[in-house]
């Protein structure tokens, strides 16, 4: 069910590799929200180099999405509060796993909130399944050969297996 004039909303992230929790929120988000644009990050500053190029990212998160209407995936790699407004969003919409997570976000949302005071944050928590879901987890996983299944979707784990064979 969609919100009424519920606006836009920008779930952002790197995405490297998009998981099933990144899904489920973009997917609640895309239950609240008018619009929702998936900001795929270009280079992330706190990763190093990415598995997967940003097209090959934002191609699976297409993929994954196309069953809701409301949803597109862009590129960015600007300022949050900026990509923000240049897409019409009010509101970032992110997920929490755990106190580790609030710590991180508390900071971001205190930094995007001092550049932009217009601009909302909400957070989503993570439904009990996936809040142990990382996608630096997925990749040691991956790594060393792990069972991806339940973790991320079954193009990305084999993209994921390839991309990480030893």
């Amino acid at each position: 069910m969609q919100a009424e004039n519920g606006g836009t909303a920008l779930c952002p992230g790197s995405y490297d590799p998009v998981t099933l929790g990144h899904l489920d929120i973009i997917a609640r988000a895309a239950e609240v929200f008018d619009e929702v644009v998936v900001g795929v990050v270009d280079h992330p500053v706190r990763k190093q180099k990415t598995v997967f190029s940003t097209e090959e990212r934002m191609a699976f998160i297409e993929e994954e999405t196309a069953e809701l209407g409301n949803v597109q995936v862009k590129p960015f790699g600007t300022l949050l509060v900026d990509f923000a407004r240049d897409n019409g969003a009010r509101v970032i919409v992110k997920g929490l796993r755990a106190i580790s997570d609030f710590e991180y976000e508390l900071e971001m949302h205190q930094l995007n909130r001092k550049m932009a005071p217009d601009i909302e944050s909400m957070y989503l928590m993570a439904a009990p399944e996936f809040s142990f879901l990382s996608s630096s987890g997925v990749k040691e996983v991956a790594t060393f050969g792990g069972d991806l299944s339940g973790l991320v979707p079954q193009r990305v784990a084999e993209r994921l297996q390839e991309a990480l064979r030893l």
